[in-house]
């Protein structure tokens, strides 16, 4: 062996544990570099996970909510439908009522006035007038006690929907809280 060939493989001895420690602290960065990626990956996709959970969760609730509150504002609307159906109803009622009552008191007045042209003194006159004048004032008391009656009921029985409508409403609305 030549001194040349020696220096290059003493050299090369001598080389051998520095390349060996760099190889080593390559592979050793490299492996903690990994295990970073991988606990940094691991990290990312639970976090991913605990958002998307939230998120579903976030919306079933969010969508139950507005089925909730789409039911609730149908029977809102469904409680007024019925309430203004019952007070047309009873208005309609009122109105013949109204009318009937208007009616009688025209052909009454009719009846009385023939009778007081048909008055042969001045005191038959004004008996006639008086009890005319009695005679309405009693009736239009009894039909305003009849219609204001009939206006009470309307309304009682129109606002009734409603009434239940809005206990229920706050039942639904309670019973979470509760």
């Amino acid at each position: 062996m030549t001194t040349a060939q020696k220096k290059t493989t003493q050299s090369q001895d001598v080389l051998k544990p520095v390349e060996d420690a760099v190889t080593a602290g390559k592979e050793q960065f490299e492996n903690v570099v990994k295990v970073g990626n991988d606990a940094a990956t691991k990290q990312y996709e639970q976090a991913a996970n605990l958002a998307k959970e939230q998120i579903e969760k976030g919306s079933s609730a969010m969508f139950k909510g507005y089925g909730e509150a789409t039911m609730l504002n149908k029977a809102n609307i469904d409680a007024v439908v019925k309430a203004s159906t019952i007070a047309t109803k009873g208005f309609e009622s009122l109105s013949r009522e109204l009318v009937d009552f208007t009616q009688k008191q025209i052909e009454t007045n009719v009846e009385t006035t023939k009778k007081l042209f048909g008055a042969k003194t001045l005191q038959e006159f004004f008996d006639l007038q008086a009890d005319f004048a009695r005679q309405n004032f009693d009736r239009l008391l009894a039909e305003s006690a009849k219609v204001t009656e009939m206006s009470v009921k309307v309304t009682n029985d129109a606002l009734q929907p409603i009434q239940a409508q809005t206990n229920a409403a706050a039942e639904k609305v309670m019973k979470p809280a509760a």
